[in-house]
């Protein structure tokens, strides 16, 4: 395993991102149309917080109902804006960064991705899955 292999090798580069003005319900359909978890949040080039798919859940009913009763989903995003649930003290890293040092962090922390930021830029997103997938091509 090599020891000084930058995250920038196993990030995301193709980042699915929301804008600042973009809806709850626009957030829920890149979630479930992309297969992901985590969305960074942009204004322009700059990341203001971050998305979790846990996140919309703590404030929908949308793990307790079937996918046709979209109502009650809309109901509920509308109560809240994107910037009320993103996360906003992100933690970020530079793609230079170590893959293992993008572990410890991880690891310390309770959350399951960080945007990969370059002089301001989101250049991509790096998950604990991303992690996983890493090790297991180790081997």
């Amino acid at each position: 395993m090599k020891k000084r292999t930058p995250v920038s090798e196993i990030m995301t580069k193709n980042v699915i991102s929301l804008n600042k003005t973009d809806d709850l319900e626009r957030a829920e359909q890149l979630f479930k149309k992309h297969n992901i978890r985590h969305i960074p949040v942009v204004s322009g080039d700059a990341i203001i917080g971050m998305l979790s798919y846990t996140d919309l859940l703590r404030i929908s009913f949308a793990d307790a109902i079937d996918d046709d009763a979209n109502d009650v989903d809309t109901v509920v995003y509308n109560m809240f804006t994107l910037e009320q649930v993103m996360a906003k003290n992100l933690v970020s890293v530079s793609s230079t960064v170590t893959i293992k040092e993008v572990a410890e962090l991880l690891a310390k922390k309770e959350f399951h991705a960080l945007p990969v930021v370059d002089n301001g830029v989101l250049v991509g997103i790096v998950t604990t899955t991303d992690l996983i997938n890493y090790l297991i091509n180790q081997f």
